[in-house]
């Protein structure tokens, strides 16, 4: 009679304990065993900046249940007759002869575990600069409880004055909305041109400067050369140009690499970016080990390439499927992902999902439309808040590849919409009449996403020529002198404007007014408002009048990320 299935689970982070879990629930029978280096299981860790930041302050809500049970050695057994071993680490896999060799962190005791099926969920490692003083005092990453523990300490204590991020990523912005909360002088350094890198740069600009808004310094297009240390402790950074900036703490936040090491040394297959290569049932090249979350490469369903996509929800969806078939054989999938991401930045949003302009012209997508809609989430009467999205095209077929929403209106909505519309491979014509649900506390008649559809839709029929904020300054920088027409009222236009050498020609006086525009009908002419909306009508109406090159500012002043005149 054959003896009860082994299942060995490396890594009780989230997707280990996710596979585990799962396997249990269609094999009652099973002997099943977690292994994890750290003290801690199933922890929350996308949820580590907040607890820093102070939004809750009981630790045990990063590792319990919805119910409120802590998720220790115990819960497992007792819940779910899995046995979880805590700080012990798993130092080889014998394929062979089907073992892991593990060692307790406590006792320093080693032995070897058979398995009959083996799960690796061994996550990801931070990624560190090789810069001189690296290993003062004051220098962390936020990757593990352990380092949200140091830097919720940090808060409390109230002791530190200055601090960097080094990374203008997901989880440093995160971070310096954290620390600036408890008081602390933040200065965040990216070594690339804008903040958060899965946005375009007008977006990624928008950003950023709601960041300086809240009192955080944003330095870009530079790095770290050196950290500068006292009697073992951090006092200061040097950047790459040579300023010196006095600080106390120092964040590493520049990402994270697969922690494949295990992996590798066993013989199995690894991919360009460092990760475990898996097929659909998160089966890696030995069909007795699995493989899931941080540690794996993944399908990118709009590129058909592999990449590596370290995200909380993946590594649970990932799990899951990896423990039904190492419990029942492999009869669940996980196709793939379109990389939907999204952070809290102070009173913004920021997310994208599928592919920005960059990341499209970088896969080979040549023929490409994109626009930029800034409108509100809902009615202004119901407290509507502003939304800026681009969304990015497939000029022939209409395909959707990729949106991105900032502000502080309601982008998590935009985005769930988009990334399905993404999954489904839907067009630009599938979304203008997409049935949303409507009332005035949730959305505008035309919900913005649909309004980004119907700009869309005008721009590929040819009845609007679009252009981006950046590409008008452009222009400007460059000398260019277009008409350059705003169609808002008198008070708009004393409230807020850009300063560019604009006219100011309101959309209901435009008709009677077209002595003012150029006498030569191919002259360029930029027209824009609030959010260009009337920009757009202003455009019609002179196109129906004769000139030809006429343009839409896409976004208005709302998606004009220079700065102002007022």
């Amino acid at each position: 009679m054959k003896g009860k299935k082994r299942i060995i689970v490396i890594g009780g982070s989230a997707a280990g304990p996710k596979a585990a879990a799962k396997a249990r629930r269609l094999d009652e029978e099973a002997e099943i065993v977690i292994i994890q280096k750290a003290p801690d299981l199933s922890m929350a860790s996308c949820g580590y900046p907040y607890y820093v930041g102070g939004f809750f302050d009981d630790r045990n809500l990063l590792i319990c249940t919805p119910t409120g049970v802590v998720r220790d050695p115990k819960f497992y057994l007792n819940a779910k007759g899995i046995v979880a071993r805590t700080e012990t680490e798993a130092v080889g896999i014998d394929r062979k002869a089907k073992t892991v060799s593990v060692k307790d962190l406590k006792t320093g005791k080693g032995e070897s575990l058979s398995y009959d099926k083996l799960i690796l969920a061994t996550g990801s490692v931070p990624k560190i600069p090789p810069i001189p003083g690296a290993g003062l005092d004051g220098i962390t990453t936020l990757q593990s409880m352990q380092d949200a523990d140091y830097l919720r300490r940090v808060r409390d204590e109230k002791t530190i004055k200055k601090a960097v991020i080094i990374g203008g990523g997901l989880i440093g912005i995160e971070t310096c909305e954290a620390l600036q909360l408890a008081g602390i002088e933040i200065t965040v350094i990216e070594m690339l041109p804008q903040l958060l890198t899965f946005l375009d740069w007008e977006l990624a600009k928008l950003v950023e400067n709601h960041v300086r808004s809240k009192n955080a310094n944003v330095i870009t297009d530079n790095g770290i050369a050196e950290f500068l240390g006292e009697n073992g402790k951090l006092v200061g950074v040097k950047l790459q140009n040579g300023i010196e900036l006095p600080c106390e703490l120092a964040v590493v936040a520049i990402g994270v690499s697969p922690n494949a090491k295990l992996a590798k040394e066993a013989g199995l297959e690894t991919g360009l970016a460092g990760g475990v290569i898996v097929n659909e049932y998160m089966q890696t090249s030995d069909p007795d080990i699995y493989a899931a979350g941080d540690c794996v490469e993944s399908l990118n369903l709009i590129t058909g390439k592999k990449v590596h996509a370290p995200y909380g929800d993946l590594a649970n969806l990932q799990g899951r499927v990896a423990g039904e078939n190492a419990a029942g054989g492999n009869s669940a999938t996980f196709p793939g992902t379109i990389q939907t991401g999204i952070c809290k930045v102070f009173d913004f949003t920021a997310g994208s999902t599928g592919l920005s302009e960059k990341a499209a012209q970088a896969a080979g997508f040549t023929d490409i439309e994109t626009v930029i809609n800034a409108s509100p989430d809902k009615p202004g009467f119901m407290t509507g808040l502003l939304l800026v999205t681009k969304l990015v095209v497939e000029r022939k077929t209409g395909r959707i590849l990729g949106a991105q929403c900032v502000g502080p209106g309601d982008v998590s909505k935009q985005l769930a919409t988009w990334a399905m519309a993404i999954k489904g491979k839907l067009t630009v014509d599938d979304m203008i009449n997409a049935d949303l649900p409507y009332a005035p506390p949730f959305s505008l008649a035309i919900d913005h996403s649909i309004a980004a559809a119907h700009i869309m839709q005008n721009k590929l029929k040819g009845r609007m020529k679009g252009i981006s904020c950046s590409e008008v300054k452009k222009k400007l920088d460059g000398g260019a002198t277009p008409f350059i027409l705003d169609a808002r009222g008198p008070d708009e236009y004393e409230q807020i404007r850009i300063g560019v050498g604009e006219r100011l020609i309101p959309i209901g006086a435009l008709r009677n007014r077209l002595n003012e525009l150029p006498g030569d009908k191919g002259a360029e002419i930029i027209c824009y408002c609030k959010i260009s909306l009337r920009g757009y009508e202003a455009a019609r109406v002179l196109e129906g009048r004769g000139w030809t090159n006429v343009k839409v500012m896409e976004g208005g002043i709302m998606a004009w990320p220079f700065p102002r005149e007022k």
